[in-house]
């Protein structure tokens, strides 16, 4: 659907508006590379929207973007008349608050805790506070991930609170006493290297990080891509091999991703 129009402003120059829309954590990686690629493409506009994995792979697919964000590989169900473009790693990992003393927890623990079976932090070793459990909303792919991670149906979640966007479930998670939720690694350690007042716990014994989502060390990590539908336009490809290039390696590593291989 890209949009190609000319002769704006007087001149004679074609003008092409792409479209891009989905996964709030790939939203920030693709603003960056769409804005270098109109440096470089001065006849090209990306207009990238945010709405969650959900909303990006079913608009590549009925024609109200030229190219979705995920935060998750395509379902099986997603796949036919689609094609999926990685653009990098990422991983997700459960913060508290910088405050909160406990130091790791089991996965049992973990899954007791998404269940709303554990009400307070004395019962992990922490100090006499309410757990204050924040969820990921519907249709984001860190709730799809942590739901097949630990077996758990989202439907069997039990949430104090609700957040959509990884920031302002950080900001949520620094602000709140007692709260735990699930963020993307390279969001939660760019907000911590900022002061953001968060803490990332370990995950079977391997610390959230960055460099151990690169290594493969980290058991819940994931892929960003790109989608389209199955005859993408040339405008489309091409930001999407510039997003995929050497090119934007910079940027990704800056916004503490993971760079596909070459």
């Amino acid at each position: 659907m890209a949009c190609i129009f000319s002769g704006c402003n007087g001149d004679d120059v074609q003008r092409v508006k792409l479209v891009v829309s989905g996964s709030s954590t790939v939203g920030p990686l693709v603003s960056e590379i769409g804005k270098r690629y109109e440096d470089a493409h001065p006849g090209v506009r990306v207009d990238v929207q945010t709405g969650g994995s959900s909303r990006g792979i079913r608009d590549a697919k009925v024609g109200l973007a030229d190219i979705g964000m995920s935060s998750r590989a395509l379902k099986d169900s997603e796949k036919s008349g689609r094609i999926e473009w990685p653009i990098a790693m990422d991983g997700v990992c459960f913060i508290i608050r910088g405050s909160n003393t406990v130091g790791e927890l089991s996965e049992s623990q973990l899954q007791q805790i998404l269940r709303g079976e554990i009400k307070n932090w004395k019962e992990l070793g922490g100090a006499d506070i309410p757990v204050v459990f924040i969820n990921r909303a519907a249709g984001r792919s860190e709730l799809e991930l942590v739901s097949k991670f630990f077996g758990i149906e989202p439907s069997e979640m039990k949430a104090d609170l609700i957040t959509g966007e990884n920031q302002q479930g950080i900001k949520n998670v620094a602000n709140t006493a007692g709260a735990i939720s699930y963020m993307s690694v390279g969001a939660s350690e760019e907000a911590i290297g900022q002061g953001s007042g968060i803490r990332m716990l370990p995950l079977k014994g391997v610390q959230a990080s960055v460099k151990n989502v690169e290594s493969g060390d980290f058991p819940l990590s994931r892929p960003l891509i790109l989608v389209t539908d199955d005859q993408p336009s040339e405008a489309a490809k091409e930001f999407i091999q510039y997003s995929q290039s050497q090119d934007v390696a910079d940027l990704v590593r800056e916004l503490s991703y993971v760079p596909i291989p070459n």
